[in-house]
């Protein structure tokens, strides 16, 4: 079993209710999974005017090879409505593979781990909180380092 953490957003319809369903689906597909506490957030890097976020992030186990668990992230989103049109582009679900173990992976359909996750304190601050030790392979650095290095600069 392989250690993996997800990203979840979403900024239409009902967030909450897109989020809830995400998890429910996640945990059929991973073992001993914790989630952290939702996060209404300001859109980041997005090309036009959009509503608010709502974020989480899901650390579990799983057997499934990397890109296995991408097609049922993606199939996942798709049964919420999801639509990729453009890039960043406002979305009823977003599910992101941000860690998964200690492995880098860098192939057409997917970076890991997610090349901006350090950046964005919706995703580095949430992981943090439920797995402070996990150590980003790309940076050596302990995700409860990453968060406060996050936290000084914002001050």
């Amino acid at each position: 079993m392989i250690k993996v953490a997800i990203a979840l957003g979403s900024n239409l319809g009902d967030r909450k209710a897109h989020l809830e369903f995400a998890i429910a689906q996640l945990t059929e597909l991973l073992r001993d999974v914790r989630v952290s506490k939702f996060l209404d957030t300001e859109p980041v890097d997005v090309p036009d005017e959009q509503p608010r976020y709502l974020n989480a992030v899901v650390v579990g186990e799983t057997d499934l090879e990397p890109e296995v668990l991408l097609g049922k992230l993606m199939a996942i989103e798709l049964a919420r409505g999801r639509r990729r049109e453009t890039r960043n582009a406002a979305r009823t679900l977003d599910l992101d593979i941000i860690l998964y173990g200690n492995r880098i992976i860098h192939t057409q359909a997917l970076e890991v781990p997610h090349p901006r996750f350090r950046d964005r304190d919706f995703v580095i601050k949430p992981l943090a909180e439920l797995e402070p030790d996990w150590v980003d392979p790309v940076t050596n650095r302990s995700l409860s380092s990453l968060s406060s290095q996050r936290s000084q600069l914002a001050e």
